[in-house]
């Protein structure tokens, strides 16, 4: 199915009040909720599932099985691996949430997340870095890093030429 030169695969479903970029793909199974903003050629992958009023740049890949919730905003030319879940609330409680509890976090441009990644809620994740797979990240993350572990630490600064 194809909604203002949007592919979007029949078995997804795409709120109305959601703004999607040109040449932007969504696969299978994924649910883009309420007020997202998705920039133009992106790819999003089976399963996805994309929060109410999350933010994400152009130029960016969204592997299968991801979960970005509310709070997020990702750049533009970012790569997320398959099964990377960002979190929005540090002391979760079913019976006391609250949407006073989400916490922002950023994936700055030319980003690189590894496969089975884990951002919690409020960090900063800087340009040009790179997150690498299984990685639980707890803390900021300057620009232009390698980062793996769990808890992520720095392990290579300025890796990366702008």
């Amino acid at each position: 199915m194809e909604r203002n030169g949007v592919f979007i695969h029949k078995s997804s479903f795409v709120s109305e009040n959601s703004l999607i970029g040109n040449n932007t793909k969504i696969w299978h199974f994924s649910h883009i909720r309420e007020n997202v903003t998705i920039g133009n050629n992106v790819i999003i992958g089976q399963n996805v599932y994309i929060d109410e009023g999350v933010i994400i740049g152009n130029d960016v890949k969204i592997q299968n099985n991801v979960s970005i919730y509310k709070g997020v905003t990702i750049g533009n030319n970012v790569f997320i691996g398959p099964s990377v879940v960002f979190t929005n609330d540090l002391y979760p409680k079913v019976e006391e949430w609250d949407k006073n509890l989400i916490i922002s976090t950023e994936i700055k441009d030319n980003v690189s997340l590894g496969a089975n990644s884990t951002i919690i809620a409020g960090v900063e994740i800087g340009e040009f870095s790179l997150i690498g797979a299984g990685s639980v990240v707890t803390k900021n993350i300057t620009k232009n890093s390698i980062a793996f572990g769990n808890p992520a630490e720095i392990k290579t600064k300025n890796y990366r030429k702008e």
